[in-house]
């Protein structure tokens, strides 16, 4: 009697699941094509962003290089005008050339004599939360080397602040820069504590640590 039932229930379970098949096959089919489309823009996507990226790499190499076949006799004008096109490049371009062309063009401004401009853009990059870590910190160190005695000390001490951190790969630049800052607050004996400890610095760039024992000997007289 037991066999019986068991295949009763079977069979009703078979004749369920038949049933549920039927009434809900246009769904599953539908929830299979969904899949599938998503597989497909997915795909579509990141073909997409591919060629995004391989066009923007194309323009960005295309203009740095016709700048940087002006040599040294460019005008202070032409700089000006390549920062411009470097900016307009920049407003369409992908994130990662979008922050690397920002900073070149701020560097344009910067010789050219228009420190306004380049500390604002310094600041963009600082600021852009599409943008390569590396690159944001990098606009942060920029805006603090060049802020040095016309930006409150307080904001550019902020700034500097998370790049001084050991695992930064600016944090030797970034201990430099928070040195300068104390001498220029008359802290001369955190300015030489800080020198000394870049000095001895073995992961510090060599011309950081050299500079650092250069101005050591000065202020040690």
């Amino acid at each position: 009697m037991v066999d019986i039932f068991d295949e009763v229930s079977e069979d009703l379970r078979a004749e369920q699941a038949a049933n549920l098949l039927k009434r809900y096959a246009s769904l599953l089919i539908g929830a299979a094509l969904l899949v599938l489309a998503g597989v497909g823009a997915q795909q579509g996507w990141q073909y997409y962003q591919k060629r995004q990226n391989d066009q923007a790499a194309i323009s960005f190499i295309a203009l740095t290089d016709q700048i940087d076949a002006q040599g040294t006799g460019i005008t202070n004008d032409q700089r000006v005008a390549d920062a411009k096109a470097l900016v307009n490049f920049a407003a369409t371009a992908q994130p990662g050339y979008r922050a690397l062309a920002t900073l070149r063009a701020a560097a344009l401004y910067q010789d050219a004599g228009q420190t306004d401009a380049a500390d604002a853009l310094w600041n963009q990059v600082g600021a852009d939360t599409g943008a390569d870590p590396l690159l944001r910190d990098l606009g942060n160190l920029l805006w603090a080397q060049h802020a040095l005695g016309t930006a409150p000390n307080d904001a550019v001490a902020a700034r500097l602040q998370p790049l001084s951190a050991p695992e930064n790969p600016y944090h030797a630049l970034a201990e430099e820069t928070q040195a300068l800052l104390y001498l220029h607050e008359g802290k001369t004996d955190q300015a030489k504590a800080l020198f000394s400890q870049i000095s001895s610095d073995p992961n510090a760039p060599e011309a950081v640590r050299n500079r650092a024992n250069g101005l050591l000997a000065k202020l040690n007289g």
